[in-house]
C-alpha cells in the first residue's frame, strides 16, 4: 500500500488538504489564547497621568415638561453618569449646570439686530443649558482619554440619570493641576 494514493490521499484515508486546514484551524485557535494582544487597559500604563479633569458640555433643544425641575433634580443629585460614543464611562461630578435663554433676533429699523427672548410659548418646554462636568482622565499626548475615549470639543456625550437621558456636545474641556 502506497502512502499517498493518486487522489492525494494519505494511507487511503485522510486527505491532505483536510489535515492542512486542520493544522490552520488549530494554529488560529492557540495564537487567540496564548498570545498577548493590546486589548483593554492598564491602569499602570507608561508615561500617562490620571489628573482632574473638567468638561464643558451644551444642550440645545432639550424637550421637557418642566425644565427648572430637571435642572434642580440635576443639580441636588451633584452626579450623573456619561455614555461617550456608545460606551458608558461611568459616574461623574456635576460642577455646574447653566441655563441658557432663547432668543432670536429681531431687525431694527436703523439695520442694526438686536436679540430678544423668543415669545414662543411651545419654547416653554424647550430649555438650552451648559453643563460642567468633573472627573479623572488620563492625560496623554493625543489629549485627555475618559474610559477608553478621547475626549474632545465636539465629542458627543449622553448624559443619563434616574429620570433623564438627552444627548449634549462637549465644547470645552480643562485638564487642572
Amino acid at each position: 500500500m502506497a502512502i499517498l494514493d493518486s487522489q492525494g490521499r494519505l494511507f487511503g484515508k485522510v486527505n491532505l488538504l483536510d489535515i492542512g486546514a486542520a493544522l490552520i484551524m488549530l494554529l488560529v485557535v492557540a495564537a487567540i489564547f496564548l498570545l498577548p494582544g493590546n486589548s483593554g487597559t492598564s491602569l499602570a500604563q507608561i508615561g500617562v497621568q490620571t489628573k482632574p479633569v473638567e468638561v464643558d458640555a451644551i444642550v440645545r433643544g432639550l424637550s421637557v415638561r418642566e425644565p427648572s425641575t430637571l435642572m434642580e433634580s440635576i443639580k441636588s443629585t451633584g452626579k450623573t453618569r456619561i455614555i461617550i460614543r456608545n460606551q458608558p464611562y461611568g459616574e461623574v461630578n456635576v460642577l455646574g449646570l447653566q441655563s441658557l435663554p432663547r432668543t432670536v433676533a429681531v431687525p431694527q429699523p436703523d439695520g442694526s439686530v438686536r436679540a430678544e427672548a423668543d415669545p414662543r410659548p411651545e419654547l416653554n418646554f424647550t430649555t438650552d443649558m451648559l453643563l460642567t462636568l468633573g472627573g479623572d482622565g488620563q492625560v496623554t499626548a493625543d489629549g485627555v482619554v475618559l474610559g477608553n475615549n478621547k475626549i474632545k470639543i465636539g465629542t458627543p456625550l449622553e448624559v443619563e440619570g434616574r429620570d433623564y437621558r438627552f444627548n449634549a456636545s462637549v465644547i470645552g474641556v480643562r485638564i487642572k493641576e
